[in-house]
């Protein structure tokens, strides 16, 4: 959805109604998270993607419908046994899909959410998907002030509580509620969508398998720096466009630079006067990943230096290193490849054995 809305805010700017579909709800192996979407525009112009192709038809012909007829709706495809041509997921999964009209008159926040993820400001967008709540009325909710209506205020207040708890976690999901906000009860059904600004990815060691990290990085939809204290290194002509390139002593740019549960950080230094001070500083905050890299020998005399400077067993079993996942790489962007690899599986609970050599779901539920 993220990727989508500098098309769908010009479309909105422009006074062009589309229909939105977005995925709300998935069980077993569904090719798309909640979040996912699609839009059809002026022109049938195609947009996005809910499932990889294999209902993308169907959903085409609801969002004209509900765009034609102002009216949102909710509907589940999943794989027919009974009958092979019908419409459906041919993986096994199922999803749920709102498919809704935005207009200016049915979603007046939507410009101002497509204005706020494009400036990286946290947003929440909250969609009623079922119940006695108006279906497809939307609630997007800052941390500092929110705009439309769910119907009633109780809901509205309700639910500006939840979104705000779920945009500090970058969550996305499905929340239950009565038709006044009542907790405990499930007659409302409330898709709450967090666009939380992206997670950071903190490179450092200007050298050239950074280069390649910062490129898979951006990929991944991380925001990526990277940083060196060698100038002659730290030079952006050296690195993707859109890569933050920052000289400075990589500890000292750490200690004044805001982390959290979703931060990515990889030491490509190699130089025990930049990686021991360096790892001191991550290893004892907020990360999702923090990966070293260099020889099994590296590591070791890594790791000695560590603990002689006071880090505990537990703050030490953190480090991934050597970094990546034993794939025989051997170029630039081939450890690129295999540092991704890693983090991914580590982000998701993946074990990085190959699918053919594992059983049940390719995508079990959380």
């Amino acid at each position: 959805m993220r990727d989508l809305l500098p098309v769908l805010g010009a479309w909105y700017t422009a006074g062009s109604p589309f229909g939105l579909a977005t995925v709300v709800a998935t069980s077993r192996s569904a090719p798309r998270d909640p979040g996912a979407a699609m839009a059809v525009g002026p022109g049938d112009e195609v947009v996005g993607s809910v499932s990889g192709g294999c209902v993308e038809g169907a959903v085409f012909e609801l969002a004209q419908e509900v765009v034609a007829n102002g009216e949102a709706r909710l509907e589940t495809f999943g794989y027919s046994d009974e009958d092979a041509f019908a419409v459906g997921l041919t993986c096994g999964g199922e999803i749920t899909l709102l498919v809704r009209p935005v207009t200016a008159a049915a979603d007046p926040s939507f410009g101002a959410v497509a204005r706020s993820v494009a400036a990286g400001e946290p947003v929440t967008v909250a969609s009623v998907t079922d119940g006695p709540a108006p279906r497809g009325a939307t609630l997007a909710v800052w941390p500092d002030r929110v705009l439309g209506t769910l119907g009633t205020e109780g809901l509205d207040a309700a639910v500006t509580a939840d979104a705000r708890g779920e945009l500090a976690l970058g969550a996305t999901g499905l929340r239950h509620y009565g038709p006044h906000g009542e907790r405990r009860e499930d007659a409302v059904a409330v898709f709450l969508h967090s666009f939380a600004p992206p997670p950071r990815m903190l490179v450092f060691g200007a050298i050239d398998y950074a280069a390649a990290v910062a490129r898979i990085g951006d990929f991944l939809g991380y925001r990526v720096t990277v940083c060196d204290a060698r100038p002659v290194f730290a030079t952006p002509k050296r690195f993707p466009e859109g890569v933050e390139v920052v000289v400075d002593w990589p500890h000292r740019y750490l200690n004044g630079t805001e982390t959290d549960g979703r931060t990515v950080i990889c030491v490509l230094t190699h130089d025990p006067k930049f990686d021991v001070p360096l790892l001191e500083e991550a290893l004892r905050r907020p990360a999702a990943y923090i990966g070293a890299m260099g020889s099994r020998r590296t590591h070791d005399d890594r790791m000695r230096r560590l603990a002689a400077a006071g880090l505990t067993g537990a703050e030490l079993s953190r480090l991934r290193s050597p970094v990546g996942l034993d794939l025989g790489a051997r170029t630039p962007e081939e450890v690129a490849v295999s540092v991704a690899a890693e983090i991914v599986a580590l982000r998701w609970g993946g074990t990085g054995a190959p699918l053919t050599a594992t059983e049940g779901a390719i995508h079990p539920l959380p």
